[in-house]
């Protein structure tokens, strides 16, 4: 239970609330975005038990991609599914790891003040060489390196929230501006950016479901790791987020875009009370706490598409192992590369980008898959069971919509480009092979 909650909390938290705060306020202009937390928190609860019951009835490797498969059915709609989550994550994946290479080239942006756009663009992609060349080799068990970078920062985000909260002022924090609250078309769209954020901040509860078969007692420890690692990161990021705007006025890096030091806001905090000295020791316990995550994520993510390459639902070159030191190298090498290429893109786009990706496939199509599971009686007994069944999927499925919605034009139709495209490599693929739907599958 404790290494599978510090897994979901380090791949949580990470550099994500150190480098989302100007992002947040500036979707809506003051501290009221801080109703995208709560949104987005609205979201990811019942989400999490669509993941826990998920995940306590296949405690598989791989995650999304059995579930979805047993889900719909392995050799005709389930098939099409598990690839179509394959083919988003090796978009949507690298999103996420590149997010963390651009969080440490704009906190190391606070040690070095000359770097340029440019300069930011290739450190964040060097740190992404730097992540895959560690990588390219054997890892053994993860539970006690886990269990560090979750006490780190652990460790990182209390000295903001215990600096923050010693320093507070209320007429600080909550200084909204004229017409906050106004409800308006403008403010549903601002709203939803913020959740977005959010979101992207809580990414990660149900990261131990990608290695369920190296769990013990599934049935009872991936329902508690989820569910304890969601509540106690929303209230770290709570705490966190008014340390800070209690601090640092918002309006000193709102709009972000307007604002450079917005990129290392922390740092900039820590300054305020502490002075340089102190700023620059926190920032580099910033840092190590990015290479940290940004190491485990490229490390999991890695093996999905292995998974399912060796399972026969992807393509078959992602199952190849390194011929001397047997570990996922084609799959390793794409996704570390992926994520180097999107390093170069601005951090909001990458966000929108990484959330409505998964958004159709992933998260929606789970919940159809339980929905399905649920119908035919698959349950195993002993397994976590849903509370209200189906009420949190459909608040679940209700705020992903939401979210989708209120995208970028651009970015919808990135997330529905992708989908297309992956419906047509799928076919053709199946094509090639003989398979469903151009096949009788066989048992």
């Amino acid at each position: 239970m404790l290494q599978a909650t510090a897994l979901n909390m380090t791949n949580m938290m990470g550099v994500g609330p150190f480098i989302t705060i100007p992002l947040l306020m500036t979707a809506l202009g003051g501290p009221q975005a801080m109703l995208g937390w709560l949104v987005a928190l609205l979201i990811v609860i019942p989400d999490g038990m669509v993941w826990s019951e998920l995940g306590s009835a296949m405690p598989g490797s791989g995650g999304s991609y059995i579930y979805l498969r047993e889900g719909f059915g392995r050799e005709r709609w389930g098939r099409l599914a598990a690839f179509l989550f394959i083919w988003q994550f090796i978009l949507s994946g690298p999103l996420e790891i590149a997010s963390g290479y651009i969080g440490f080239s704009q906190y190391l942006g606070y040690l070095w003040p000359s770097l340029t756009p440019i300069g930011f663009g290739l450190i964040a992609a060097a740190v992404g060489v730097l992540n895959l060349a560690l990588l390219y080799r054997p890892i053994g068990s993860l539970g006690a390196l886990t269990v560090t970078l979750w006490v780190g920062s652990l460790l990182t985000t209390a000295a903001v929230i215990i600096t923050g909260l010693s320093q507070f002022q209320a007429r600080i924090a909550f200084d909204f501006p004229p017409g906050a609250f106004n409800f308006s078309l403008g403010f549903l769209i601002g709203l939803g950016a913020a959740s977005r954020v959010g979101i992207y901040d809580y990414l990660g509860y149900y990261d131990i479901c990608y290695i369920g078969d190296e769990v013990k007692n599934p049935a009872r420890v991936i329902p508690r790791s989820i569910l304890t690692s969601i509540v106690l990161v929303a209230i770290i990021y709570i705490l966190i987020n008014l340390s800070i705007i209690g601090v640092v006025p918002w309006r000193e890096f709102v709009p972000a875009a307007d604002h450079p030091e917005s990129r290392f806001i922390v740092s900039v905090f820590m300054e305020k009370i502490y002075g340089r000295r102190v700023a620059t020791l926190f920032t580099a316990a910033i840092l190590w706490t990015a290479l940290g995550s940004v190491f485990a994520l490229l490390l999991g993510y890695s093996r999905i598409p292995y998974a399912a390459a060796n399972d026969g639902y992807f393509f078959r070159a992602f199952g190849r192992l390194h011929p001397t030191k047997a570990f996922p190298y084609i799959s390793l090498l794409v996704v570390g590369a992926a994520s180097i290429v999107c390093s170069f893109f601005s951090l909001g786009l990458v966000i929108d980008a990484l959330i409505t990706t998964r958004i159709l496939v992933q998260f929606i199509g789970q919940i159809g898959a339980l929905a399905m599971l649920r119908r035919r009686g698959a349950e195993r007994p002993g397994t976590y069971r849903m509370w209200l069944y189906p009420l949190p999927s459909l608040v679940a499925l209700a705020g992903w919509i939401f979210v989708f919605a209120t995208s970028d034009v651009q970015v919808i139709l990135f997330g529905l480009v992708t989908l297309v495209l992956g419906i047509l490599v799928f076919g053709v693929w199946s094509w090639r092979a003989r398979r469903w739907p151009f096949s009788v599958a066989t048992t």
